[in-house]
């Protein structure tokens, strides 16, 4: 057995139980039958997980709109100290937590697994501060009409629908905003990462938060389909791809049920000649290719103005090739393996793709990983330059560990790039011209512009796309609004 069978063994030993999860009772028989959970750094089982299947998922609604009334007339201080007690417990948790992500979907422990922990209890702790401050208003009125005020009431029960790639994070911008708002909710997550769905559950119970008020369901596409038509439920949120989003849109149309869509991205990154290209190059290499790539948000495609191209080109080569392709569960480890066999075909098939097309000129990577690593889903970070920016390769997400690096004029130029595709998500500008900055970031087609060096999300702003990129916000006060539906009221 190598050095990296035997951590991920020992390492899955602290893998907890999962199953459905409703109104407290955790059963491990699944009604759909069970998924083998392959480990994606390894390629050897792990786990069976159980899948819900639409008798599950009818308990699950079922138990949520019975916990419904209780949940909403909490009191906001009380649910306020539920939320911050969770958010205390996920930084307490914070090693358990991050060994479960990296096992679940193969996030590189040093540097995605405990930056996700560490997100959700910002996340987690930031909608605790909501509780107990939603409020309707009074509609200034004559004497001789009626009295005209709002409450801001919670729709009873929504539909979680998270993703994969960073389940933890995607289930604190989510499920705390509801829990906050008074909504109670039925999570779905994928059923190749059930783990830190499980375990964040357990730390809402021990936290207080009373049995029914969250249930879990896991599965594929249909607990989803199952979920997502059925008539218990008042809003669905999602996080995931443009062609789900598309089937979830339809299936709640029958029941017109609302939704909130955060999905795909093809983030470009516009790199002009009076950057400070000593941060500026590291920032855009490093930032696209986290998590293995797999981010919908991520800077995907680096725009980089002809006056320092060759020298940006080189220095992201440079950059990306210290970046170590490994085992992820160690700490030095940049980039691990992407989630299951599924995306590792996608990935080196649009790879080889482009190559054949000539989409771009490879520059670095491409290659399937080997020795101890040929057996899981790893792929080596991988850079293009000057790529065709209307080629697939520039056009489509990838979602895994591919750079795309494209030459550009003018900032006319550089806009029409970055503005032509479909997705619009997270654009990034690098400049020394703070009016070029605040020109570009009225122009530039997403929900989110990052100037310099920033992120792209902040739990204090709203978070969210355009175009197939989706709709809704996740973030600020825009995110409990989400889960909120304003009643009015009028006395005579």
């Amino acid at each position: 057995m190598t050095a990296l069978l035997e951590r991920h063994a020992e390492a899955a030993r602290s893998l907890p139980k999962v199953g459905s999860l409703i109104a407290g009772d955790l059963s491990t028989q699944g009604s759909a039958g069970t998924h083998d959970h392959i480990n994606p750094a390894t390629g050897r089982v792990q786990a069976l997980v159980p899948l819900s299947g639409a008798d599950t998922v009818d308990a699950a609604v079922e138990a949520a709109q019975a916990a419904a009334p209780g949940w909403r007339e909490t009191s906001g201080t009380r649910r306020r100290e539920i939320l911050e007690k969770l958010a205390a417990l996920i930084l307490a948790d914070k090693e358990h937590l991050a060994t479960l992500t990296t096992l679940e979907n193969g996030a590189a422990r040093g540097s995605s697994a405990v930056r996700f922990v560490d997100m959700a209890h910002l996340w987690t702790r930031y909608y605790a501060g909501w509780a107990d401050k939603l409020e309707g208003l009074v509609v200034d009125t004559a004497p001789d009409e009626p009295f005209v005020y709002t409450i801001a009431e919670p729709f009873p029960v929504v539909a979680i629908i998270i993703t994969w790639n960073a389940p933890l994070l995607s289930l604190a911008m989510k499920i705390p905003a509801a829990l906050a708002a008074g909504s109670t909710v039925v999570l779905k997550p994928a059923e190749f990462t059930p783990f830190t769905s499980m375990r964040f559950l357990e730390l809402a119970r021990e936290a207080g938060l009373p049995d029914g008020v969250i249930n879990l369901v896991i599965g594929g596409p249909g607990t989803g389909a199952a979920l997502t038509a059925h008539k218990g439920i008042g809003k669905i949120s999602f996080t995931g791809g443009p062609i789900t989003a598309s089937r979830i849109m339809a299936s709640a149309a029958a029941n017109l049920t609302p939704v909130m869509f955060e999905l795909g991205g093809k983030g470009a990154n516009l790199l002009f000649d009076d950057a400070n290209l000593a941060e500026a190059i590291p920032y855009s290499a490093g930032f696209a290719l986290m998590n293995c790539g797999q981010g919908c948000a991520l800077p995907t495609r680096l725009l980089v103005q002809r006056g320092v191209y060759d020298e940006v080109v080189a220095g992201v080569k440079a950059t990306v090739e210290q970046f170590k392709t490994g085992d992820p569960l160690l700490m030095d480890t940049y980039s691990g393996p992407l989630v299951n066999q599924a995306a590792l075909d996608r990935v080196t098939g649009i790879i080889d793709k482009a190559k054949a097309e000539k989409a771009g000129r490879l520059i670095l990577g491409g290659n399937r990983g080997s020795g101890e690593l040929s057996d899981g889903y790893f792929v080596e970070s991988t850079i293009f330059a000057d790529v065709d920016p209307e080629s697939s390769l520039a056009q489509n997400e990838v979602f895994g560990p591919v750079l795309s690096i494209i030459p550009f004029e003018s900032e006319d130029e550089a806009v029409r790039i970055a503005n032509g595709t479909a997705y619009g998500l997270s654009n990034f500008v690098q400049t020394g011209d703070i009016r070029r900055a605040r020109r570009l970031a009225r122009q530039l087609r997403s929900g989110t512009i990052g100037v310099n060096g920033t992120g792209n999300m902040h739990v204090g702003a709203p978070f969210g796309g355009v175009g197939i990129s989706g709709f809704g916000r996740e973030g600020g006060k825009e995110g409990v609004l989400e889960f909120i539906s304003t009643k009015t009221v009028l006395i005579g």
